[in-house]
């Protein structure tokens, strides 16, 4: 397997510019709506010049206040046009996988999750079309989900190779109330990319593999995808390097 991406927002790249170079860093870049307002064709371009070493990439779209699932035509458009977007940047950079939020709140939709996947469709559909034009995957990340029905509803209607799942760990151990046994039960066979990090189950920490409570042996035991992408949601080169580490004890990725 390729060596993990490293979760970095755009608006940090430079910050980091000689870290990634050095370490030829795989990233994983995300791409918020605040940053899509102001961006160049330029500022893409340079972006690809800084990673002229030809890093596996992946990249996060943006998410707040977006809806792919809303009632309200609108929103839906705005939310369309955000993703389409950040299409537009994958044209130029090349990302293996676009990684969106299901925006899916039980609460939210009045545990009318037909509706909810109504809607969604009419969002993901033409989105995926023009992903697969660019060669681009599309992974929906697991976020308030407290058990994978409506993600694996999701697959069965898009039923496509290049749409799938990004299952992000630290996610499902803050809210599932379903097992990991489910969650890979149903989920296993879509898997395009992982958000690895952990937590204590008292709020979203963003913390290293290992010093929280998730169950990453069972995790891994039940994976079946192992060839997907592997991105390390750290908040700091500090921990980036522990959760590397972490992985290198496991043998999921080789020792140094």
């Amino acid at each position: 397997m390729a060596l993990p991406h490293a979760h970095v927002p755009f608006n940090r790249i430079a910050e980091y510019k000689d870290l990634i170079r050095k370490e030829r860093l795989n990233l994983e870049i995300y791409f918020g709506s605040a940053v899509l307002d102001d961006i160049s064709p330029a500022d893409i371009e340079g972006l690809a010049a800084l990673l002229d070493y030809r890093p596996s990439l992946s990249i996060h779209a943006p998410f707040m206040d977006l809806s792919p699932g809303a009632v309200d035509s609108k929103v839906r458009q705005a939310t369309t046009e955000r993703f389409f977007h950040v299409l537009d940047i994958a044209e130029v950079l090349r990302p293996k996988v676009i990684v969106f939020h299901s925006g899916y709140e039980k609460w939210k939709y009045a545990l009318n999750i037909d509706l909810w996947l109504e809607k969604s469709l009419q969002t993901w559909r033409p989105v995926s079309a023009r992903a697969s034009d660019i060669g681009v995957k599309i992974a929906i990340e697991n976020i308030f989900e407290d058990e994978p029905s409506n993600l694996k509803l999701l697959m069965k209607e898009m039923d496509s190779d290049d749409f799938g799942v990004c299952f992000d760990t630290g996610h499902c151990h803050l809210f599932s109330r379903a097992g990991l046994g489910e969650w890979m039960r149903d989920l296993n066979p879509h898997i395009l990319e992982l958000h690895l990090h952990d937590n204590d189950r008292t709020s979203d920490q963003h913390l290293p593999m290992g010093d929280g409570t998730f169950d990453f042996d069972t995790f891994f035991r039940l994976l079946d995808r192992k060839d997907c992408v592997y991105t390390l949601e750290a908040h700091s080169p500090q921990h980036f390097r522990k959760s590397m580490a972490y992985l290198k004890t496991k043998g999921i990725v080789p020792g140094s």
